[in-house]
């Protein structure tokens, strides 16, 4: 394992565009996604096993399910996934969802359970297609936010009373007053301005201290945030250009595992980063908090 601030390699196979980083304290594994290889993975740091799924599908992101396995947020809306067995349950289409427009990206569940998940748009139009949805308990699906270019990094307060929510190319992190009760989220305003020349952000999670990480698209790096004050706290370099997510793992939570991409590369990039596209790990000095699993 890598010392404080040292990244290393995982030695798995690569992904065309790996996403959606989460750890499941329940199986003690690492999940994550490849979009365009519409693969699930579990990693298994002990044994160093990393189990592909294929879900026949665009996958954006996947979250523990308390009563076991996991769901997902698929092209076509969400669905239940059997690790074990490979076995994906479609769920109903979500409103206003048009696959023939918009794909599902990013998302986690909230404290109470909720999976939000967000969309992103395949062709251009007027004003941004995407939109966020949250998915509750009993079933019920309801859009959250519209109007969205590409949905990110959602996490909550530590206290549980507010939503961080990343637009990605806004090239901010927005919170939201965020009722826990009922799921409601409003007041939407700036927390966090990205400035120019230090990448996108694209998924992000929560430290122990209540302070943002986020991956930094075109940026080769991860970045920590401290959202009260919207100040810049930490770099960790990365070999790749394209970084997409990161989630904190391990029995302790203290290791940052990174994941990244190598879709939209030339022939020449590729070569300059032959690591695009795989996972990494770093032990930043830091701990992650637990993340929350979905309860329907």
């Amino acid at each position: 394992m890598a010392n404080t601030g040292e990244v290393e390699q995982v030695p798995i196979a690569r992904a065309v565009l790996g996403e959606g980083a989460i750890w499941n304290s329940a199986v003690q594994r690492l999940q994550w996604v490849d979009i365009e290889g519409q693969r699930v993975f579990t990693y298994d740091p002990v044994t160093g096993e990393n189990r592909a799924c294929d879900v026949g599908q665009k996958v954006g992101t996947v979250v523990p399910r308390a009563r076991g396995g996991l769901m997902l947020a698929v092209h076509e809306g969400f669905a239940a996934l059997d690790p074990s067995s490979g076995r994906v349950e479609p769920w109903p289409r979500p409103p206003d969802h048009d696959p023939k427009l918009v794909r599902f990206n990013d998302g986690k569940c909230d404290p109470s359970g909720r999976f939000w998940a967000g969309t992103m748009a395949l062709v251009k139009g007027p004003k941004p297609l995407g939109l966020l949805y949250r998915l509750d308990a009993d079933g019920a699906m309801q859009v959250m936010l519209r109007e969205v270019g590409t949905s990110n990094g959602i996490v909550w307060s530590p206290d549980r009373r507010t939503l961080y929510f990343i637009d990605t190319p806004l090239l901010r992190v927005d919170a939201f007053d965020y009722d826990d009760v009922t799921g409601a989220i409003a007041n939407r305003r700036p927390a966090i301005s990205i400035p120019p020349g230090i990448g996108r952000p694209d998924g992000s999670t929560l430290d122990a201290e209540g302070m943002l990480w986020i991956a930094m698209y075109d940026g080769w790096s991860v970045t920590r945030w401290n959202l009260r004050t919207g100040e810049l706290l930490q770099t960790i370099r990365l070999p790749v250009a394209h970084v997409t997510s990161c989630a904190f793992g391990g029995p302790e939570l203290d290791t940052l595992y990174i994941t990244s991409a190598r879709q939209y590369l030339s022939e020449e990039q590729l070569a300059a980063q032959p690591l695009a596209g795989c996972l990494f790990r770093t032990k930043p000095g830091t701990r992650g908090v637990p993340a929350f699993a979905f309860q329907g």
